[in-house]
């Protein structure tokens, strides 16, 4: 990772803690398993930000209701574990082409701000979700993807070794987060709950006197 300026390497903390990349925490709720057939229906992303303590927290957070794309399969099973009706006429969504062209493009405005080269994504169980990321990006030809293609941080995996706990809502509870189950499966509240998590892993490990080194 290069700076423009000195200036720049110094108002930098996102980019020297995470080598020149922006964690950006995604959550998706989606149809199914399958991310090349199965509809994406919710999507939220969390940019984070280092407050004046050096503390990693949320920053802003974008969510999106998306309309199935066409000749997409949404299982049963996935709406009412969720609890979403894609097809509630007051619903209040966009086409999943806009969703990403809008959300690509906060976060490149975001990276930008941090002096950053690229987002990582941030996720718990994170592969399932990097896995719909890609899909459509190809599915839509969208240009720059600011995403690694494939690197990302799984809170599942941070949280196991950090708490032994790999579900969302105990690791939440083991890190002093509270979790509400009413409210979980929505994309929004589930990315927002992980943001909280990966930033009290992240604190947590400069307390311990793992950063800076």
């Amino acid at each position: 990772m290069s700076f423009d300026t000195e200036e720049d390497a110094v108002d930098s903390p996102m980019a020297a803690r995470f080598r020149g990349y922006l964690p950006v925490v995604v959550d998706i709720e989606c149809g199914g398993f399958n991310a090349k057939t199965d509809a994406i229906l919710e999507i939220s992303a969390v940019i984070l930000a280092f407050n004046d303590k050096g503390d990693l927290e949320v920053e802003q957070t974008f969510f999106q209701r998306v309309i199935p794309f066409k000749g997409s399969n949404i299982e049963d099973a996935a709406l009412k574990f969720t609890g979403i009706d894609p097809f509630h006429p007051l619903r209040i969504a966009k086409g999943e082409k806009e969703v990403f062209d809008d959300m690509f493009r906060i976060i490149r405005s975001a990276i930008k701000a941090n002096h950053c080269k690229r987002a990582i994504l941030v996720a718990h169980n994170a592969h399932f979700d990097h896995g719909f990321i890609n899909a459509a990006t190809a599915r839509h030809d969208l240009k720059r993807n600011p995403f690694h293609p494939f690197s990302s941080f799984d809170t599942a995996t941070l949280s196991g070794l950090v708490y032994g706990q790999t579900v969302l809502a105990r690791a939440c509870e083991a890190a002093g987060i509270e979790f509400s189950n009413t409210e979980a499966h929505s994309a929004k509240y589930d990315a927002n709950k992980t943001a909280e998590l990966f930033c009290e892993i992240v604190n947590k490990w400069k307390r311990l006197g793992g950063w800076p080194l």
